[in-house]
């Protein structure tokens, strides 16, 4: 990262991070080009591997990309404000962000799939729910095992002292 002094490395922070965002983007490489492509998420930090999880419909151009190429790349951001300036120039904008990589999964045992979703819905709606069999098989639910990531927060900057 350039700018070392807005760049996230402790762990803790960046999970931090994760949990007030609500959509991460997934980049995958069909091999012409990349596609990239929200979906809320949710996730889980188990004896340090952190995972994250998605569901989606049981085809399409996602999972085709995803049967040949599961290397992914991912990014979610959120605490967006505007900072105004005196002039164009001087605009900036406050927001953090973590960014990485891994391995994509299609999970196929329903007790994976259920502890997924009931990720997934935590991460969106603060509460865990649950699920019948024919809910969980009804859906393609993806595992993505993070293997390397890294932050930047765009803190806002301390408003002058009058």
């Amino acid at each position: 990262m350039r700018r070392k002094d807005k760049e996230v490395t402790r762990r803790e922070d960046l999970l931090e991070m994760i949990a007030r965002f609500k959509v991460c983007r997934l980049g995958l490489w069909d091999g012409r080009e990349v596609y990239m492509v929200p979906l809320n998420f949710g996730y889980e930090d188990r004896a340090g591997s952190l995972e994250l999880f998605f569901h989606c419909a049981r085809e399409g151009r996602k999972l085709d990309i995803l049967q040949s190429r599961p290397a992914a790349s991912f990014e979610m951001d959120g605490d967006h404000r505007l900072i105004e300036g005196k002039n164009p120039c001087l605009y900036s904008y406050a927001y953090a962000c973590v960014m990485g990589r891994g391995t994509v999964e299609i999970l196929q045992e329903d007790g994976e799939k259920m502890r997924a979703l009931s990720r997934i819905m935590l991460q969106q709606t603060g509460r865990e729910a649950a699920f019948t069999p024919a809910m969980v098989r009804a859906v393609c639910v993806l595992r993505l095992r993070v293997e390397s990531m890294s932050g930047k927060l765009q803190a806002c900057p301390e408003p002058p002292s009058a």
